[in-house]
Parts: structure tokens; sequence; C-alpha cells
């Protein structure tokens, strides 16, 4: 069997990106068997420059970086590309028309997720920015018919504070992780039958033992479905 080559857009922060590039090699050899791992590359951004350009709201630099990746890893020979973080899909329709490759969207992979376990309503946690801006919230609405709740605005100022100033750090403190559950459990009272992890980060603080609906992890998700990809024969 011909394995593609996976193109992944990394660095966002490098801390979830090595969760992808450790599950797609633990994917291909589950499914494979043997000495079998991914055929693989990842351009990795400074995110330190990523992260000013977001909370200046400097989307459009923003963008311009990420095309550039984009293009990068489909000249060093990617069949496909990833984008190992939730916020910056923001601008993944301007990645995909600059690339002649496929992006396989995050939010399409959760959605799948989601139909799977039969679930119609879905809480949602992440930054700020993929919370209050209808790039993620409203594709899974707009193309999957999937209804997102979100935190309040107090709750996500919570949120997103521990992804920047902790998670991405590699800053993982159990008192966060009681903030995110008292957060999950009050989508769960307005209605949520599951919760996105909206961040690739996130995982790293909860888990499914952690609360009582299930949660829907886009890193461990996304990245199976780049395995599957990868070793199908479209």
């Amino acid at each position: 069997m011909s394995i593609k080559v996976i193109g992944m857009i990394g660095g966002m922060s490098w801390e979830s990106s090595l969760e992808y590039y450790r599950l797609v090699n633990q994917m291909v050899k589950e499914k494979m068997g043997g000495l079998h791992s991914a055929r693989c590359l990842m351009f990795s951004v400074d995110f330190a420059e990523i992260e000013i350009l977001q909370h200046e709201g400097r989307w459009d630099e923003a963008t311009e970086i990420m095309v550039d990746a984009g293009l990068r890893i489909e000249k060093g020979g990617a069949d496909f590309l990833i984008i190992c973080t939730n916020t910056m899909h923001l601008m993944a329709d301007d990645v995909q028309k600059a690339i002649n490759i496929p992006l396989l969207h995050i939010a399409d992979a959760a959605a799948q997720k989601i139909k799977d376990l039969g679930l119609k309503k879905v809480g949602l946690l992440g930054t700020r920015f993929t919370m209050e801006q209808d790039f993620y919230k409203g594709r899974l609405k707009d193309r999957h018919g999937i209804d997102v709740i979100v935190p309040s605005d107090e709750e996500m100022t919570v949120v997103h504070d521990v992804i920047y100033n902790q998670l991405c750090l590699g800053d993982i403190r159990d008192s966060s992780r009681q903030l995110y559950k008292k957060i999950i459990a009050a989508m769960e009272g307005r209605g949520a039958a599951g919760v996105v992890l909206g961040c690739t980060e996130i995982p790293l603080l909860v888990s499914q033992g952690d609360v009582d609906i299930p949660i829907i992890d886009t890193t461990a998700i996304h990245a199976e479905a780049a395995v599957n990809f990868a070793l199908s024969e479209v």
C-alpha cells in the first residue's frame, strides 16, 4: 500500500503539534503493524508571532503566514494538508485557495464524530476567537446541522486565558481542570449533549474521565482523519 504524505502546519503551539506527530505515527502503526510509521512533513511557525497578530486582530497578516506555510508544505511534497490548530482554521479557505492539494478541515472531522455519536447539540470550548467567531461553530451548524452552545462571556475569558497563559506553555494545573469541568457542566445544564474541545491544547488538560458527557477531542479526531485519508485509495 502506498501511504500518502501528510502535510502539517504546526507550532500553534508546539505542545499540541507534538501530540499530532505522536498520534499520526501511532495510528499508522496500529493500522498497518510492524515498523510502519506515517509519511509526513511539518512546517512549524513561531507561535509568538502568531499570538501577537491574533490578539491585535491582524488576521490578514496571519493569513499570509499560513498561506506561506501551506505553499512550503506543498512544495515539500505533501499529498494533502492539515492545520494543527482549531483557531487558525479561520483562514483555512484562503489556504486551500492558494494550494493545489486537499486541506482536511478540523471542524468537518469533529462534525463526523459528533454525528457518529448521534449528538445534535454540543458545547464548544476553545480560544475566544473560536468560540465567538462563526468560522467554526457556523460551519458545524450550516454544513452539518449541529447546534453549538458556547460559555458565558466571563467563562470564555477563563477558557481563553488558561489556553494562552498556561496550556500553550506546557503548564497543566489541576485548578484549571476544575474550572473547565464547571464550565462544561454549565453547558451541559443548558442542553449540550457533548463538548467539543475546539482547541488542540485542551486535551492536555481535560479527558473523558473528567466529565459525564462525551468529549470530542479534535486533536485525536483530526489526526485520525489524516491517517485514514493517507491510507485511503482516493
